[in-house]
């Protein structure tokens, strides 16, 4: 009996002691069986082995609960992170959800309608770097995880000019889609857009002359930066918070919009209104431009889709008095109908003038680039002008019966559709008084 009581207190100890885990359990009830049966007397062995079983269905059920507690609780863990995971998901993305194209006041740009120059590289090799860009750095095409397209990656800090944009006009648009594959850290400036009336300091960083205006761009602080060191009066320096381009919240790419209008310059990113500056351009003499990569960690700056060009003719004397109103500012998804959001600018012209002129009814007509079959083509130019239609009808209000819808695909280009410039200048709606 004496041995008995020992071997009952030597399990009660080993219960509390080891009760963290099922396969310690088990291993706890072995070893304390073979211990008393290797010291207890034959004659005892039955009433051990009762005993021992009562302890392991004890020790068994403690860790049953402790196993479905476990459960219960990761399940309730897995429950909350996927309500997480819902509610992430439910919230808009900036650069891949559908948005409305109706106009707001905060994002009031208007592509210019004469293109001077367009590049998306799908015309260069990977590897290569585009022969109309002048630089002192490095750089080559590649395609991107994730993103459509080629892209001109910039992988070295300094200039990359594009021949084809000097001499700026006193009214012009440029547009480009710009990405970063890393955190660069908030050190060094960022992604500098240079204009300059000295064209020998293009590629100059930092220690500026006289004559220049400056748009820095970094994801690494998520700022805009403005200089301006005019050839008389004081500098202006400027730094405003900039979340739509913030690596640290995984916004690695966005579409960039400048507008000049004289000396007024207004930069949007995505849909945002950054900078609106009266006297950006203070200068006399015509300015030319540079992007300027500038980052001190290791990283890829990547750019594409760059769009230049100068303001046309007023929406609504076109339309009116000549009776046709051809325009490149509303635009679509590659391969689509859907219509992007910066479109809204022209929509909303094209609205306004049907609605103050009631009795005007229009043709919309969509036309396309080369690319492709030409079934596919005709298909989607329709495709586009009826979902043009649909946008004046749903958000502006206007009567459906006073708009008709054809297509023409690719059948009446304005060009030989040879270069990317060329494609996109045939990627447009028309619009025709009846």
């Amino acid at each position: 009996m004496k041995k008995l009581l020992t071997v009952l207190a030597f399990l009660i100890i080993i219960q509390f002691s080891f009760a963290q885990e099922t396969t310690v359990g088990e291993r706890v009830i072995k070893n304390a069986k073979d211990k008393t049966y290797g010291r207890g007397e034959q004659k005892g062995d039955e009433t051990v082995d009762k005993t021992l079983n009562k302890v392991e269905e004890k020790i068994t059920n403690l860790f049953k609960k402790k196993e479905k507690k476990k459960k219960e609780t990761e399940q309730q863990q897995d429950s909350s992170e996927q309500s997480t995971d819902v509610n992430q998901e439910s919230k808009p993305q900036s650069s891949s959800s559908k948005k409305p194209v109706k106009s707001n006041s905060k994002f009031d740009f208007e592509a210019g309608e004469k293109e001077l120059y367009f590049d998306n590289f799908n015309r260069l090799s990977i590897g290569d770097f585009p022969a109309e860009f002048n630089t002192n750095a490095s750089g080559e095409i590649v395609n991107v995880d994730g993103q459509s397209g080629k892209w001109l990656s910039m992988t070295k800090n300094g200039a990359f000019i594009p021949d084809n944009i000097k001499k700026l006009p006193e009214n012009f648009t440029l547009e480009f889609e710009v990405g970063i594959n890393a955190d660069p850290t908030n050190n060094y400036p960022g992604l500098g857009l240079n204009f300059t009336t000295e064209p020998d300091n293009l590629m100059l960083e930092r220690f500026f002359s006289k004559g220049i205006s400056v748009i820095y761009l970094h994801p690494g602080a998520a700022t805009c930066s403005v200089q301006i060191i005019p050839s008389s009066g004081s500098e202006i320096n400027n730094e405003i918070k900039m979340p739509q381009w913030d690596t640290s919240q995984d916004n690695n790419f966005v579409k960039v919009s400048l507008w000049r209008q004289n000396g007024r310059l207004r930069v949007y990113v995505n849909e945002d209104k950054l900078v609106d500056m009266p006297r950006f351009f203070t200068e006399s003499k015509a300015y030319d431009f540079a992007f300027f990569r500038s980052f001190f960690k290791e990283c890829e700056v990547y750019l594409t889709n760059i769009r230049y060009a100068v303001a046309g003719a007023d929406t609504r004397n076109k339309l009116i008095t000549e009776g046709k109103f051809v325009t490149n500012g509303i635009l679509f998804d590659v391969n689509s109908d859907n219509i992007k959001p910066e479109s809204g600018t022209v929509l909303k012209e094209i609205a306004t003038t049907l609605q103050e002129n009631p009795t005007v009814r229009v043709k919309i007509i969509g036309h396309t680039d080369s690319d492709g079959a030409d079934a596919a083509n005709l298909s989607l130019s329709q495709k586009r002008a009826a979902a043009v239609k649909t946008a004046l009808s749903s958000f502006y209000g206007i009567d459906g019966s006073r708009l008709e819808t054809d297509g023409k695909g690719e059948s009446q280009p304005l060009n030989k559709n040879a270069t990317s410039a060329e494609k996109a200048q045939n990627r447009r709606v028309e619009f025709i008084k009846l």
